[in-house]
């Protein structure tokens, strides 16, 4: 392993424990009305900057081990970002669910058993086909183009806002809903569009832009022969 290697390993290993420290704080913590909105607004509303100002990093300097560093950098500020909003607006919708879904909970509870286990498929798929894990966690290796990668470019994003919107069903929260929907939703697929493509693009080159223009960025649909 290079020093370079070594170096932007042990940045990771740093990052995903000040992830979950992060994580682990705020979901042990009671914050008061206006401080959790903030949190799970806020948060949300941060990831647009986040990944402009990451796509801007990019191309000032597209080359592969640049790449690496921004790509570390960005995720792990979403994983921060994302992990502390989720929680937060879980605990919140527990405690202030808002306008009531008329709905059983079992229901969404059934539903986040069903995504979660997608979810968990989509991160199995990606270490056995892209040598990698989600997020900055792992960088893949190579392009994950089959299984469930060949419906779709963005399956664990996919599975991870359905497992999302059955919290939302489980927790019987309109409101939490519409966060998914109206911020959740809009922050991961700006975070796609504008920084991810880029960074496949250039550390896969020809052939992420193949597999782009033949596989739809978010919903499925059956693979081209």
């Amino acid at each position: 392993m290079t020093q370079h290697s070594s170096i932007i390993t042990l940045v990771r290993i740093i990052g995903f424990v000040l992830t979950l420290i992060v994580c682990w704080w705020v979901l042990n913590q009671r914050f008061d009305q206006v401080l959790s909105i903030l949190i799970i607004v806020g948060g949300m509303l941060a990831v647009f900057p986040v990944v402009w100002i990451g796509r801007m990093m990019l191309d000032a300097q597209p080359t592969v081990d640049h790449t690496a560093w921004m790509t570390t950098i960005v995720h792990y500020a979403l994983m921060i970002l994302l992990g502390t909003a989720i929680i937060e607006a879980t605990k919140f919708g527990q405690v202030r669910p808002g306008w009531t879904i008329p709905l059983p909970p079992e229901i969404g509870w059934a539903l986040m058993v069903v995504t979660g286990v997608a979810m968990l498929l989509t991160v199995v798929n990606l270490a056995l086909r892209g040598l990698g894990a989600p997020f900055a966690i792992a960088l893949s290796q190579r392009l994950a183009m089959d299984l469930l990668y060949a419906w779709t470019r963005n399956p664990m994003v996919l599975t991870c806002v359905a497992f999302l919107l059955a919290v939302g069903l489980w927790l019987r929260s309109v409101w939490f809903v519409l966060w998914v929907v109206a911020l959740v939703t809009p922050a991961w697929v700006m975070f796609l569009k504008a920084f991810e493509e880029r960074e496949l693009e250039i550390r896969f080159g020809a052939s992420y832009l193949e597999y782009k223009a033949k596989t739809p960025m978010l919903w499925p649909r059956k693979p081209r022969a």
